[in-house]
């Protein structure tokens, strides 16, 4: 059975668990592989996200333009206001990159498979909040029989280097869509 293209995966987990060091890290072993990668990030923190006030792009949102869009050598920079698009939307949006995978920052709540990262006892709550976890990395070693025997996922250790390898392992696998055999 052919795999739907862009796999989505999701890194979900509280605030300064690690989430971008991992997405930053998976990202460089998929670009070495040649796989073609997207983030959506949720910015969480309450606010609209920070823009660069002094830019001419950042003008043009504040004098009242809905988007503004710069390109200069190949980068594309997009900030729009008063636009609330889904995740869906958003994944919608950016397929126009044509990526091999998108990689969501967040958005705990949808069911896209995704990588839990639990820092100490008081994330446990997150094994129960969100679903379609497929691995976790803890942060307390305390924690690993603990989340292995309740989840029967692969549970790593924030410092075995094994987790990225394996996750990006496994991404790259669904990417190629090849089945895993284990």
């Amino acid at each position: 059975m052919a795999l739907v293209k862009p796999i989505v995966f999701q890194i979900v987990g509280y605030q300064n668990s690690g989430k971008t060091t991992t997405i930053l890290k998976l990202i460089e072993i998929l670009k070495d592989e040649g796989i073609k990668s997207v983030t959506i990030k949720h910015h969480g923190h309450g606010g609209k996200p920070d823009i660069i006030s002094q830019k001419d792009s950042a003008k043009h949102i504040n004098a009242g333009a809905v988007a503004s869009l710069v390109e200069g050598e190949g980068r594309l920079c997009l900030q729009a206001d008063d636009t609330a698009l889904t995740l869906e939307e958003q994944i919608n949006f950016v397929t126009f990159f044509n990526p091999d995978i998108i990689i969501i920052e967040g958005h705990k709540k949808k069911t896209y498979p995704k990588l839990l990262i639990l820092r100490d006892e008081n994330d446990l709550s997150l094994i129960y909040d969100v679903c379609n976890i497929q691995n976790v990395i803890v942060w307390k070693k305390e924690l690993l029989d603990g989340v292995k025997e309740l989840l029967k996922v692969p549970v790593f250790h924030i410092e075995e280097e094994m987790a990225i390898s394996e996750i990006s392992k496994k991404l790259i696998n669904l990417v190629h869509n090849i089945d895993e055999k284990n």
